[in-house]
């Protein structure tokens, strides 16, 4: 393409999410998409088949606890397609079709009051938790409106706490006060879009007005103010966010002063009591000792503060072995590790000197667990779940050191007869053995297959189970694919970090090297391979489809970064410089440069054929990545089909109808362009048809 600039980007015209010209474009893209792909019979049996999944009442209601003995739970289904937010006690959750207390009914706020709202989340006031602070989205947006809702009255707090719409995060202080960071205006949010101020809010006081005890610059990425309400260990903190992994973290004294916690600033922590964990993602020196990537480490707080180092190793990584996470219960602290990819549960206690340590009951050897929800404040029982590719989840209560019992199943949504997951691992570009689940029949001959993958920001991808891949392709005979690629946390700090900034490509080549494997072990071709991520996932998939397109046969990318000379500048780009790099540094961009999707797409190269998918409403990864990426393909008249929601925010879609056509807007196209006797492709638009739309801006 063109000069890197907005001023030399033909296509800048389309990062103007609103704008006319723009506008009237994704409705032409949208028209072309939905007549290709959601006219037949075959399309409208797949979303309906896939609704019926997402709207079953036989899923797992998983809940939530807020330390008052009630399961909560939000839910969504046909008949309350934005869903419930309700709760129950633990004797009805045991039936099969509990009673359940209904607290707030989206929907029918929604109607009254005209509004396009999407629940955004919630934060109740302990000990009695009749009070809370309700975030509602419009159209599923990450900014919200923050309103205080009474659960006794079930009704909205006249003159309660109002948060106007933005990017704000709210948390109780006691009755009367909370902090709140959010957009005030000019100079109030950091360069990613968050707020840079902690205020002390005070009930019937202007919000404009409130006390300001902390503020960052406008350079970090965020300020946060919170209040630890257990009982005994109150205590108020706040933390610069210096980029998206390193922070400043304080306790505020009576006083009003700041203490400095002195973990590195890399460093994952949590506070539970009178005990500090700390997990470094970079190697730690400490007097004598240094203490590797990814440890988890144990002090007493108030010990630590005062300037002990005296820490206990509760968790030593090794080449095979990485910490996924840790979760409190009152007297206990649960870990959950990854061995090759593979989940297990431990309980340790805590002691003088060795904590005691024993398996944690409940997970199956042959299942993934993950730990669900634990109540600190109450005592040490705790909910587990537990599933694989081919098993559904288990949702299981237990006590530690007591008994395990099992609360809920979710159906089988799909017959595994014949099926199987294996375990390979590929060998990348540098010699790195790169772990991927295969799961299909093992006997079948190479045929289409779906390869997802991420990659980024230490995220892991776990085996889970999915009654829409089980039913929209493994039992109309494809092969799943799910590539550990670098990047993610499969491995911990050190698989993250290898693909760090200018190592991005490491990623890529991990990818690409599973892809080549499955076709060396005959599972696939590169005609019959299909690739599908989204968000970073879906810079991945823009990165294959213009520097590996000879290795796959389709991709489909969802809200994807593929612009990356602007990313920093769209929406919450900036906060992800600590993972790309920063554009505007020369030696950056240099790098960047050699894989950012769109300054790389060449007229006269054969390219997959690609489905974008994105959301106007998506304020996180800004639409604008598909738009001009699918403008520029078409421009040099290779296969890019474009599909937009109105709604749905960073996840496309706000509510199962949504979901259940994107998904299987996604599907129909995978199995067209990867069946033997492919679709006809679309007419293409002109190059000055799609350049000379609008009057540039």
């Amino acid at each position: 393409m063109g000069e890197d600039s907005p001023g030399g980007d033909p296509y800048h015209w389309l990062e103007d999410i609103d704008g006319a010209a723009a506008a009237r474009w994704v409705r032409e893209r949208n028209a072309e998409a939905v007549a290709a792909l959601a006219g037949g019979p075959t399309f409208v049996a797949r979303q309906a088949e896939i609704r019926q999944i997402l709207d079953s009442d036989d899923r797992i209601p998983y809940p939530g606890w807020r330390g008052d003995h009630f399961y909560y739970n939000f839910w969504q289904d046909a008949a309350h397609p934005r869903g419930l937010w309700r709760r129950t006690t633990l004797e009805e959750y045991r039936r099969a079709e509990p009673e359940w207390d209904v607290l707030l009914d989206v929907d029918e706020l929604a109607e009254r009051e005209g509004e396009n709202w999407n629940w955004g989340g919630v934060t109740t006031l302990p000990p009695e938790h009749r009070r809370c602070l309700i975030s509602l989205s419009r159209g599923g947006a990450d900014a919200v409106v923050v309103r205080e809702y009474d659960l006794v009255d079930r009704a909205f707090v006249a003159d309660g706490f109002t948060v106007a719409e933005a990017k704000t995060y709210v948390g109780w202080i006691d009755a009367d006060h909370i902090y709140v960071g959010t957009d005030l205006g000019p100079g109030s949010l950091t360069e990613s879009g968050y707020p840079r101020q902690v205020r002390r809010w005070r009930r019937g006081t202007p919000l404009a007005e409130a006390e300001v005890v902390y503020e960052v610059s406008r350079e970090d990425v965020s300020a946060y103010g919170w209040r630890d309400l257990t009982p005994g260990f109150t205590r108020d903190f706040v933390r610069r966010r210096l980029d998206f992994f390193r922070s400043e973290n304080f306790v505020l004294t009576g006083a009003g002063e700041r203490v400095r916690i002195p973990v590195p600033e890399d460093a994952g922590w949590d506070v539970h009591r009178e005990w500090l964990v700390i997990r470094p993602r970079t190697p730690w020196p400490v007097g004598e000792s240094t203490y590797p990537a990814g440890a988890l480490l144990a002090i007493r707080f108030d010990a630590f503060l005062a300037g002990s180092r005296d820490l206990t190793v509760l968790f030593q990584p090794d080449d095979r072995t990485a910490l996924s996470g840790y979760t409190w219960t009152r007297h206990h602290l649960i870990l959950t590790t990854l061995t090759d990819v593979r989940s297990t549960l431990e309980v340790l206690t805590p002691g003088e000197g060795e904590w005691r340590r024993a398996p944690l009951p409940g997970v199956p050897a042959d299942e993934e667990g993950h730990l669900v929800e634990t109540d600190p404040d109450l005592g040490d029982t705790y909910l587990v779940a537990s599933e694989g590719f081919l098993q559904p989840a288990t949702l299981r209560l237990g006590q530690i050191d007591g008994t395990v019992e099992t609360l809920k199943r979710t159906p089988a949504f799909f017959d595994t007869e014949g099926l199987t997951v294996r375990q390979f691992f590929a060998t990348s570009a540098d010699g790195t053995r790169v772990p991927y689940f295969v799961v299909g029949d093992p006997a079948a001959p190479a045929g289409p297959t779906l390869l997802t993958g991420y990659g980024g920001f230490e995220i892991s991808k776990t085996p889970g189970y999915s009654g829409l891949i089980g039913r929209g392709w493994l039992a109309r005979g494809g092969t799943y694919v799910v590539a550990n690629i670098r990047g993610g946390g499969e491995y911990g700090p050190r698989w993250h970090r290898a693909a760090l900034r200018e190592n991005r490509p490491r990623a890529f080549e991990d990818f690409a090297a599973v892809a080549g494997d499955l076709a060396d072990r005959g599972i696939t071709t590169p005609d019959q391979l299909g690739i599908e991520g989204g968000s970073n996932g879906g810079l991945l998939m823009g990165v294959m489809l213009t520097r590996y397109p000879a290795l796959v046969g389709a991709v489909v990318a969802h809200v994807p970064l593929l612009d990356m000379r602007r990313y920093h500048r769209l929406l919450a780009g900036a906060s992800w410089m600590a993972e790309y790099g920063d554009p505007d540094a020369p030696e950056d961009w240099a790098y960047l440069r050699e894989y950012s999707p769109y300054h790389n797409v060449r007229e006269g190269v054969r390219y997959p054929p690609v489905l974008f998918v994105t959301s106007t409403r998506d304020d996180r990864v800004h639409p604008g990545h598909a738009r001009k990426m699918t403008a520029l393909l078409r421009e040099y008249g290779h296969d890019a089909t474009y599909y937009e929601n109105i709604e749905g925010g960073h996840g496309a879609a706000a509510n199962n109808e949504q979901r259940s056509f994107i998904k299987a807007l996604a599907l129909e196209f995978l199995w067209q362009r990867l069946s033997p006797a492919r679709a006809v492709v679309p007419g293409q638009r002109s190059r000055s048809a799609d350049r000379n739309v609008p009057e540039l801006p």
